[in-house]
């Protein structure tokens, strides 16, 4: 797989850095001999018939550049610096940047892609071919055929997933929505089974929409054939979003969070848990639909705009 490197007009710096590493013949061709070999500095030089001395001036610009890695690793009298090539693509983008327009990256998680749960009968795991493992066993969950997962459902508990962060680490995020077609669970279906549902966003409460019941008087639209009647049939699509100034569901305020308590830009993924609180006044559990299950041909959509 390539290894690419993004570089704009708003890390200066470091276009600068790139710019400078590139702008001599030695160092182009140290990074041809760096294309399938790592090599020590003293074999850098003899290749390039250079002195020692130059050859490690010109590896100096290259790391500081970041387009090589230096690491020292044991040798025969001491210790020595292994070189190897970093990227294989470097992009750059000469485009001013309009700061009054923002930008958006959105993440579309299948629901099989959960990272972790924590579920109790009834629950089970279906995909558009039928069941996967035996419905109401928790080992089905751990089943690499989840993966396949259309819907999920469980009476209580939690489902953890890990969304990319794809937001660029120099930019500050404006607003952050999650979206989902879910609802209660109950053996079976009832309408009127209510259920508190809570999501946690980098372990922060962003607040609990309380599920009317758990639809099944008429068949979802995208169910597949194998789906039985008689069972959850389709949820309704909620949106969890959160602003600078709090966290909203649906367009109305569910807690007092904002962006800043999410810390987004400290890990290379965005943590999200959905279920229920095991103190909630209403532990009815879930249904999670994805796009071939319910109403809307959609999975969990997580969109951050910068």
């Amino acid at each position: 797989m390539a290894k690419i490197r993004d570089l704009d007009m708003e890390n200066a710096d470091a276009l600068c850095d790139v710019g400078k590493a590139l702008s001599s013949p030695v160092r182009v061709e140290i990074l041809k001999l760096l294309y399938s070999d790592n090599m020590i500095i003293g074999e850098i030089a003899k290749a390039l018939d250079i002195p020692q001395s130059s050859a490690a001036f010109h590896l100096k610009l290259l790391e500081k550049a970041d387009l090589i890695r230096m690491e020292e690793q044991p040798g025969s009298r001491g210790t020595m610096k292994v070189c190897s090539r970093k990227f294989d693509f470097v992009n750059m983008c000469l485009l001013r940047r309009n700061l009054d327009v923002n930008e958006i990256v959105s993440v579309e998680m299948p629901i099989g892609s959960y990272t972790g749960c924590k579920v109790h009968p009834t629950c089970g795991l279906y995909s558009p071919e039928g069941v996967i493992g035996m419905e109401d066993t928790e080992y089905s969950f751990y089943d690499p055929e989840k993966i396949r997962a259309g819907l999920f459902w469980t009476s209580a508990g939690y489902v953890e997933y890990k969304f990319a962060n794809a937001v660029p680490r120099n930019r500050h995020a404006k607003s952050l929505s999650l979206s989902m077609e879910i609802c209660s669970e109950a053996p079976g279906y009832r309408e009127d089974w209510k259920s508190d549902i809570t999501v946690w966003i980098n372990d922060v409460d962003c607040g609990t929409w309380t599920c009317p019941g758990d639809f099944g008087s008429r068949r979802g639209r995208l169910n597949p054939s194998v789906w039985p009647d008689g069972s959850t049939q389709y949820g309704m699509l909620m949106t969890w979003e959160v602003l600078e100034n709090g966290c909203f569901i649906n367009g109305s305020e569910a807690a007092k969070v904002s962006l800043e308590d999410l810390c987004l830009m400290e890990k290379p993924y965005i943590d999200v848990r959905i279920g229920n609180k095991e103190d909630a006044r209403y532990i009815g559990g879930f249904n999670l639909f994805g796009k071939s299950f319910g109403n809307y041909e959609q999975d969990i959509v997580m969109s951050v705009e910068y």
